[in-house]
């Protein structure tokens, strides 16, 4: 059956794409120019959202990153990328699986839309303060965690590193990572020392490049951004 990715660089869609690469399935991908509701005209047909990301297989079509790695890992990986509900670990599983996005990329999204989404007039200085300081805040509840153990949950790496992982990267990209603490900087280089990781990031400039949209995460003009 035929796997479709539509993709952004650098997006939370990048959550998938870890997610395939990690589980070696064939898939198409897809990549669009950030945001695809304001480039492309008829991403609202395919994608009433108008987000990313959305993922197709026959009639399956989902447009939560968390939930597809999730359906991903239950399908292909039920006792590896995925905890079973059977294990002892699978409610912190679930619970890192779902902060990865609902606590840790919530205000980065603010931090990106009151820095460069909206137009000048429009941004807001102490809103990008308000939810720089809440990410690296509830981001430091991780690092007693991580300082004890290589992944977040069940002795194992899980999809809930690949939630809380793209956070990290979107942090790296805000230039927020000079701020991580010991063992989160420590957990971020294990993650991207990951053969899947690099591969994910390769096919993303690869399909970018091919499909004729700017392989450049756009989220890395915020790092200028005072």
């Amino acid at each position: 059956m035929e796997r479709i990715l539509y993709h952004c660089v650098a997006a939370r869609s990048f959550r998938p794409l870890w997610a395939l690469e990690e589980l070696g399935l064939t898939y198409t991908l897809r990549v669009m120019p950030f945001p695809p509701r304001a480039h492309v005209k008829s991403w609202k047909q395919e994608n009433p959202l108008g987000t990313i990301p959305l993922y197709v297989e026959g009639e399956v079509r989902m447009t939560e990153s968390a939930a597809i790695i999730q359906y991903l890992a239950d399908r292909h990986s039920p006792e590896g990328l995925a905890v079973a509900s059977r294990e002892s670990a699978y409610g912190c599983y679930l619970n890192f699986l779902h902060f990865g996005e609902a606590t840790l990329t919530f205000p980065q999204t603010l931090v990106l839309r009151y820095t460069l989404l909206e137009p000048p007039e429009r941004r807001i200085p102490q809103v990008v303060d308000d939810y720089r300081a809440w990410f690296l805040a509830r981001l430091r509840t991780l690092e007693p965690r991580l300082a004890a153990q290589e992944y977040l949950c069940a002795d194992r790496f899980t999809a809930a590193d690949i939630s809380v992982g793209y956070a990290l990267l979107m942090a790296k990209h805000l230039g927020l990572a000079g701020e991580f603490t010991p063992a989160v900087a420590a957990y971020a280089k294990r993650l991207e020392a990951r053969p899947a990781y690099a591969a994910a990031l390769e096919a993303e400039i690869r399909a970018a490049v091919a499909q004729g949209v700017d392989p450049a995460p756009p989220f890395e003009k915020l790092v200028t951004v005072t």
